[in-house]
């Protein structure tokens, strides 16, 4: 098995670098495997080494609310673009003329 390390890029579908899992493996190991997936970790199923499927945990109910420091992180390296408040202005005076 190829063990990669576990990371974090975002904390959306991006659950990091998952561990690679062959057809094979799949096959031979089922119950392993699912263990695996049940007890949090993520898999890239493989065909000839070629990544073919990301298999994730289920998660029954998954927050709406991100930490602080995450929106701040996020916003400071990507700011929003320059028109984004001409925008806004724009569609709240519609909003105010048509109210």
């Amino acid at each position: 098995m190829n063990e990669v390390p576990d990371f974090c890029s975002t904390q959306c579908y991006a659950l990091g670098m998952a561990r690679m899992v062959s057809i094979r493996e799949l096959r031979n190991s089922t119950t392993k495997v699912i263990d695996d997936i049940e007890n949090g970790t993520a898999l890239t199923l493989t065909v000839n080494k070629r990544p073919v499927a990301d298999i994730v945990p289920h998660q029954l109910t998954r927050s709406p609310w991100a930490p602080s420091d995450e929106l701040r992180r996020i916003v400071a390296e990507t700011p929003a673009d320059r028109g984004l408040l001409g925008d806004i202005a724009a569609v709240r005076e519609a909003l105010i003329e048509d109210g």
